[in-house]
């Protein structure tokens, strides 16, 4: 085990389980978060294990959440065993309807050995029968889960709270780096300063803000998303289905998400009745039957956007002891265990279970 105190700024998905990855091979672990742990874009996904359009990304992207699609059943058998709660990987199989790129979707899963495959509409209409009828074309691949996050959030959380070195600080937010020279010796917050031998920025679309404090530009923003949910039975949809950018995810109990908008608002975060309506249309778009349905939830979150979605994980050139792990746009619970795998593998001088270079700070950081 490494002698040394770890830091980390962010307590979403990425930061919990960099933190749950560490406790095991460090001295100890301080989590901060501005508010409560897993309560902002984490919480506020669809948690579909997969990019949205797979082949759109680059090898980067693709590396990061191929290892993650594979590890995720283990995870969360892992914290159901250790916390008794069930993140509840639930394996559905995506269809994606009506294509513009469907061919270069079919050449990628051939490239990539993964098994995605065109299907007859008619199939799909037998597979889901409340699927409306307004499609022409569909592929498939039958092995993609969807996380239940609000779940994942909670068995991380509970996980991390069992353990005696770990320490969980909410509504505590940074403001600023404790700094010696080129050396990063911790964190300025609310409760005053906590120091640590490593820092670990994984504050989602707040990082860009926080690096900015010394000088550096970080090209991480904030992209609204908003999601609504209706209750149906737990038999109602089986499959998750994709069309025209907008998905419907079925959860085991029955519940039904329909996502999302992409909007470039700032920090604000409030619902709209424009986005509601838009996905209501789209709900009934794809299932008919949720006409007659009850909106029960709708919500938005911030995705901290970044360019081309490929997150920033390693060391922060010139400035000894800060390392990033942040900027995972759409993907943060699809590429989470393997971007917190790598971290955990670089901060602690392991050979990268990916090449690590892609993700690499150094480069894609400026002075402001």
């Amino acid at each position: 085990m490494s002698k040394q105190q770890v830091v980390i700024v962010g307590g979403g998905v990425i930061g919990l389980l960099t933190a749950f990855n560490l406790a095991s091979e460090v001295e100890s672990v301080v989590l901060l978060d501005r508010s409560g742990v897993g309560q902002e874009a984490s919480w506020a996904g669809g948690g579909i294990v997969s990019p949205l359009y797979p082949w759109r990304y680059s090898s980067a992207v693709t590396a990061l959440a191929h290892w993650s699609q594979d590890f995720y059943p283990q995870l969360a058998e892992r914290l159901f065993e250790a916390t008794g709660v069930d993140p509840e990987v639930h394996t559905t199989g995506l269809y994606w309807l009506d294509l513009d790129d469907e061919k270069e979707a079919l050449e990628w899963a051939v490239r990539m050995n993964r098994p995605l495959s065109a299907v007859d509409i008619s199939a799909v209409h037998e597979a889901v029968p409340v699927m409306g009828g307004g499609y022409s074309r569909a592929i498939y691949m039958a092995n993609v889960a969807n996380v239940r996050n609000p779940r994942l959030l909670k068995s991380l959380k509970t996980a991390l709270l069992a353990l005696p070195n770990v320490t969980l600080h909410e509504q505590c937010e940074v403001s600023g780096f404790i700094r010696d020279g080129d050396r990063v010796l911790g964190v300025s917050t609310a409760l005053g300063d906590i120091l640590g031998d490593r820092v670990v920025l994984a504050a989602g679309a707040w990082s860009g803000e926080l690096l900015s404090t010394v000088g550096l530009e970080l090209p991480v923003e904030p992209v609204k998303g908003q999601m609504i949910l209706y209750k149906c039975a737990s038999d109602f949809l089986p499959s998750m289905i994709l069309a025209k950018g907008r998905y419907a995810i079925p959860r085991r109990d029955g519940h039904i998400l329909i996502g999302s908008t992409l909007e470039h608002e700032g920090f604000d975060k409030t619902p709209t009745g424009s986005a509601l309506e838009s996905l209501k249309a789209s709900a009934v778009e794809l299932i008919p039957a949720l006409a007659d349905a009850e909106v029960v939830g709708h919500w938005a979150g911030l995705r901290p956007g970044s360019p081309d979605g490929i997150p920033f994980i390693g060391p922060v050139p010139g400035f000894d002891g800060l390392w990033l792990n942040c900027g995972h746009y759409r993907n943060g619970l699809v590429l989470a265990p393997a971007s917190c795998q790598l971290l955990t593998d670089l901060l602690l001088g392991r050979a990268p279970i990916i090449d690590a270079a892609p993700y690499a700070p150094q480069g894609r950081l400026a002075f402001g």
